[in-house]
């Protein structure tokens, strides 16, 4: 088959030659290549032939002739390479020719988390000029700016945040989808943005992936659906003059191919299964997205049968961009082209072969542009692939009109605030929440309430906006925001005061559930905290295991003789059974996004008594029974749910009683017995912290890591995200001071870890600078104490390689402290200059492979 891909790569490579036609194209190739090319395609011939509904103009592909015949090689490398904004400047894209940039999770113009609308415009001015400048005879080729509005312009302040895609799937409303993607269009042009990497057409079928929540539904049904609707919303109706215009943007179908589908749930993991289900499950959303014109595809981290996407020839190439007719072009994801195998980073000519167009490239951009064009010189890629390539980049940034359209500045949108959050967009925000919404308990039909009643707020998701926002919120992972980043929005808590208080009832919040009156109902927002890829997998679907400090929360409240309304906050379905047993009522919110007040339209009644709006959210994703059920789909064998697929209560239902449901969860992956205290991010409760030596008696005054880079004192001290396996997985601090800095991980309050006095605390690290002093590595406990701290490292290990260390728990302990009162169970402490990278912190029950303590 690789043999067959190669071949077929260069037949579909040479047919794409512009304006063409079918018959000429063939004429033009070697019949022992089309015969063999087309046993390539033959292979998919249960793939259907599609055609997209733009054209080929000829004028454009004219136009393309004309600028590549002025292109020089080194230009047309450059185009096929897309840097992060933090890793070049305008001048270094002006220098190399770059045709697309990106910034990613958490980058922003400056590394300000805070800049404003024209600081995006700016920015994305520089690089436009930049690309445009035609001196010293270079050819003037727009630059392309690709950012993942995901749901929403969620990497803006202020912007309007739709749920994300698992609440939208259960929606079921394709129209609203539509308007969706067409407003995230307007705010992203607002910003000088003309491309975004949405839709996310995974269908997912193991709820423990991280990304579940950016599949529309484990229906691919459903997938299909939605996939027309939100490309004709951010890309406008082909064939009107309205596609591509002034209001709409680049779309990108990603990731091909069943990213949702691997072994276990694992992010960029083994997709295993026959051509026939990879056509019929994860493919479902391909081909109305082609149909509905869209430009870009990006290819999947992931594999398909232990073949990396990103070299999959067969997949990319033959399918595609041959079959499904894709004659815009494939972007790589983030240094995905380096799982490649024999690829890295800086090199890798197979998946360019295979048909990746356009490098994701976020920091090594230089090293690959210089590999990639000895390449080129070398016959390693072939000059006719890379033309076809710079052939489908030019031919989008044309129908896009970036030569006409100028300057971001001029163009319509571009730096009005105005477009940013507008009252007509969270309006339509606010009905995405309502129709999403699904009730999967209402015993005696205590839902909708008065308004006017005695109200108990409680949870840690109630009065949090980032929380309820997800992953792919401001920041990558949606961590380290606060409510007074989303100006213009409302959290849960809010659209519940503003209901009954008008109405004449009361509203107390209480974070534990604690109150001095008792409430004549009590409403519990919770659920999981913000993740993204990666982070977010998980080894089961119980949701607090062993902790389970909110259904203890609901027992309680229960116990107090109040009616409980859980409104639970997650991803994907979870094993909740305890959970349900301990709620009258239990609303599924999904990740609602910015407008929190449209789950109050819904669960109460207006004053006249009256239903205002009720619950249209059917289950787009079948709900577990038992906490081992990740693999829960129609199709599969041993299909048993909780609540099937399609699920859903509304007011229209006869008041009943749910039965108790057991709560035990079932095996799930035998007994939990490690703290995870960073992977990828911080554990569940902890957040990463820095300070100095003072500030460990008042944990209060230190600075909470927030984005990709964070510093205190001007630099003294500064820690910023890394990618050791995957991206941002890793964390890197780097001193340069003369006092004593530290970094820790917190969780704020005291724990009790004493039953890892006997095991050790384990991580991974790289020495990227020598420290000029001794580093520490150690515990704090409550009262700003520290733990005795171990010095037996990075002064000998070799610089800028990963290295794994389990340090004996006995190394820190003082005599006769335990570990009762931890509040960070790691911390790196030093002064002078160090530059040291962490990652994988998790402290073990096992002492297995412990290192000895240094002696006295």
């Amino acid at each position: 088959r690789q043999i067959l891909s190669l071949c077929a790569i260069l037949y579909l490579s040479a047919c794409d030659s512009g304006s063409k036609t079918d018959v000429q194209q063939e004429a033009d190739v070697s019949p022992s290549v089309d015969i063999v090319a087309a046993e390539a395609v033959a292979e998919a011939s249960l793939w259907p032939k599609l055609r997209s509904p733009i054209a080929l103009d000829p004028v454009i592909e004219a136009r393309i002739d004309t600028l590549m015949a002025s292109m020089s090689l080194e230009e047309k490398v450059g185009q096929i390479l897309q840097p992060e904004i933090r890793h070049i400047t305008p001048e270094q894209a002006r220098k190399y020719h770059i045709g697309s940039i990106l910034n990613g999770g958490g980058t922003f113009p400056g590394n300000n988390k805070h800049s404003s609308i024209q600081d995006w415009v700016d920015l994305a001015e520089s690089f436009y000029a930049a690309s445009m400048d035609e001196s010293d005879g270079k050819v003037g080729i727009p630059i392309i700016w690709g950012s993942d509005a995901v749901h929403g312009h969620n990497n803006v302040i202020g912007a309007t945040l739709f749920p994300h895609n698992i609440g939208l799937g259960a929606a079921n409303n394709p129209e609203l989808i539509q308007k969706i993607g067409g407003i995230t269009a307007k705010e992203l042009l607002a910003t000088g943005i003309d491309w975004t990497f949405a839709p996310t057409l995974a269908v997912a079928q193991n709820d423990r992936w991280g990304r579940t929540y950016e599949s529309y539904s484990e229906n691919p049904a459903i997938v299909r659906e939605y996939a027309a609707a939100i490309v004709r919303g951010l890309q406008g109706e082909p064939g009107t003059e309205e596609f591509l215009d002034d209001f709409h943007v680049v779309a990108t179908a990603k990731h091909f191919l069943a990213d949702g589908g691997t072994e276990d749930g694992i992010d960029q993991g083994n997709s295993v299964m026959s051509e026939q289900e990879l056509h019929d499950i994860h493919a479902a959303g391909y081909q109305p997205a082609i149909e509905s014109g869209v430009q870009t595809s990006m290819a999947s981290f992931s594999s398909w049968n232990g073949q990396k996407m990103h070299g999959n020839g067969y997949l990319l190439t033959s399918v595609l961009k041959g079959q499904f007719g894709l004659d815009g072009f494939v972007v790589g994801d983030w240094n995905g082209h380096a799982q490649v195998p024999g690829c890295s980073n800086t090199s890798c000519p197979a998946a360019f072969n295979a048909g990746v167009d356009l490098f994701m490239v976020p920091e090594n951009w230089q090293q690959l542009y210089k590999n990639t064009l000895q390449q080129v010189k070398d016959g390693e890629i072939s000059m006719q692939r890379l033309e076809d390539a710079v052939r489908r980049i030019l031919r989008v940034k044309l129908r896009a009109g970036l030569f006409e359209k100028g300057l971001p500045s001029t163009r319509p949108l571009a730096g009005d605030t105005s477009i940013i959050g507008h009252p007509e967009h969270r309006a339509v925000a606010r009905q995405a929440v309502r129709e999403s919404l699904v009730l999967l308990k209402n015993d005696k039909g205590l839902l909708p309430l008065a308004r006017n009643l005695n109200i108990l707020v409680a949870g840690d998701g109630a009065d949090n906006i980032g929380k309820q926002s997800g992953g792919w919120t401001i920041t990558w992972q949606g961590d380290g925001n606060t409510n007074e980043d989303f100006p213009g929005g409302t959290s849960i808590l809010e659209g519940i005061r503003s209901v009954a208080e008008a109405a004449g009832g009361t509203v107390t919040y209480s974070l534990d559930g604690t109150y001095d009156s008792k409430p004549d109902v009590a409403i519990v927002v919770y659920g999981e905290d913000p993740y993204a890829e990666g982070h977010g997998n998980r080894p089961h679907l119980v949701y607090q295991m062993p902790d389970s400090s909110d259904h203890e929360m609901l027992k309680k409240l229960k116990a107090d003789g109040i009616k409980v309304i859980s409104i639970f906050l997650s991803g994907r379905p979870l094993w909740v059974n305890s959970e349900l047993n301990a709620s009258d009522a239990f609303v599924a919110a999904w990740l609602p996004g910015s407008e929190g007040v449209g789950i109050s339209d819904v669960v109460f009644r207006r004053d006249n008594g009256d239903i205002n709006y009720d619950f249209k959210g059917r289950l787009s994703f079948s709900w577990p029974k038992y906490g081992w059920q990740e693999k829960l789909n129609p199709h599969h064998p041993g299909y048993d749910p909780l609540f099937k697929l399609g699920f859903g209560l509304d007011y229209t239902a006869e008041p009943s009683t749910m039965v108790m449901l057991n709560e035990d969860p079932g095996e799930v992956l035998g007994e939990i017995r490690d703290l995870t205290v960073f992977q990828g991010r911080p554990g569940a409760g902890f957040r990463l912290i820095m300070g100095k030596e003072e500030m460990l008696g008042d944990l209060e005054v230190f600075t909470t890591m927030d984005g990709s880079r964070s510093e205190i004192e001007n630099g003294a001290l500064v820690v910023m995200t890394e990618d050791k396996a995957v991206q941002e997985d890793a964390r890197r601090a780097v001193w340069n001071t003369e006092s004593l800095f530290w970094t820790a991980i917190s969780a704020g309050v005291p724990l009790d870890l004493t039953r890892f006095n006997d095991g050790t605390l384990s991580f991974a690290y790289k020495v990227n600078v020598r420290p000029s002093d001794p580093v520490s590595v150690g515990f704090f406990c409550i009262g700003g104490c520290k733990e005795e701290g171990y010095y037996g490292l990075f002064q000998s290990e070799p610089l800028g390689e990963w290295q794994e260390v389990s340090i004996a728990m006995s190394c820190f302990l003082k005599e006769g402290l335990g570990l009762m009162d931890t509040i960070a169970p790691f911390s790196l402490e030093t002064k002078g200059k160090a530059d040291i990278s962490f990652a994988d912190v998790i402290v073990r029950k096992s002492s297995e492979g412990a290192i000895t303590c240094p002696s006295e």
